[in-house]
């Protein structure tokens, strides 16, 4: 991911009416049990509701953002979220090396933009959308960026090196995450039939033997990856892939998105729940509440 994950689409409006609970955490939207509502400090008002389908912090700002249902989000250091840019519902979710979001899913209500949308680009931070390629046609729910693309999945696994033109790639079934090496050689695919691996850009896959069954993955480096189970137990790897091993915190809670990246030389994870949104900044030893 740089990353993937439903309500009816609601104004930005009617976020801060919804009910506060405690410690800057906040009860499930009605409409869709377990789905997220996080908002502030104690007593202010919610601000991200509804289901997370990506999480990503931004390579040079370091802003945080969130894909969701409902649109998308931005946390900067311990400031509360904001809501950005047109509502959309953002499926798959990732930010290139260079700082520009890439998405797809629905458009809102008075949204100009195709259904489904494609691959859309935003350059100014999510403030505003254009379509890239394929509006009209695909829906990636996962989405992965790196120096050699996009790889995308609809249904069929996709990847374009320049976000216009595409190719098909030959496709393990059921994919539910894409982790893209930095280079885009190496992918992931965490699938109903298990961890995935291709070191041909996708051209052929090869179960990896002895992984752990992950619904999300991400890469932190060429080397580093992390990943997550239905149970939120997180997991790292070292050596690309092979091997993986359980991380030493308690499992998180069903997770909705999870992404990695390197922060002051260490392996940073971000993990939204049903409840919260965590980060790990010792690469999974002990986690704690963004913000």
């Amino acid at each position: 991911m740089r990353r993937r994950i439903v309500l009816p689409l609601v104004a930005a409006v009617v976020f801060a009416a919804l009910i506060v609970a405690s410690g800057g955490l906040f009860e499930p939207d009605d409409s869709t049990p377990g789905d997220l509502a996080v908002g502030g400090q104690k007593g202010s008002s919610p601000l991200i509701t509804g289901h997370v389908h990506g999480i990503a912090r931004h390579p040079d700002r370091g802003d945080v953002y969130v894909a969701t249902h409902d649109g998308l989000f931005v946390i900067t250091g311990s400031a509360p979220p904001r809501f950005v840019g047109p509502a959309i519902d953002l499926m798959g979710f990732t930010i290139t090396k260079s700082g520009d979001l890439l998405a797809s899913g629905h458009p809102g209500v008075g949204t100009d933009l195709p259904q489904p949308v494609g691959l859309i680009e935003s350059v100014d931070g999510g403030k505003s959308w254009a379509v890239r390629s394929r509006g009209g046609q695909s829906d990636f729910h996962a989405l992965s960026a790196s120096a050699g693309g996009v790889v995308g999945y609809d249904g069929t696994l996709r990847a374009s090196d320049d976000g216009s033109s595409w190719r098909t790639l030959s496709s393990p079934p059921e994919v539910m995450s894409l982790g893209a090496s930095p280079d885009g050689v190496h992918l992931l695919a965490a699938t109903g039939a298990g961890l995935q691996s291709s070191s041909t850009a996708g051209k052929a896959w090869a179960l990896v033997p002895g992984a752990p069954a992950l619904v999300l993955v991400d890469w932190a480096d060429d080397n580093q990856v992390v990943g997550a189970d239905r149970a939120g137990a997180v997991f790292s790897s070292g050596d690309a892939g092979r091997t993986w091993e359980r991380v030493p915190a308690k499992a998180l809670g069903p997770p909705q998105a999870l992404s990695a990246s390197i922060q002051d030389g260490r392996v940073e994870i971000l993990a939204v729940t049903h409840a919260a949104i965590l980060r790990s900044s010792d690469g999974g030893s002990a986690f704690t509440p963004l913000g």
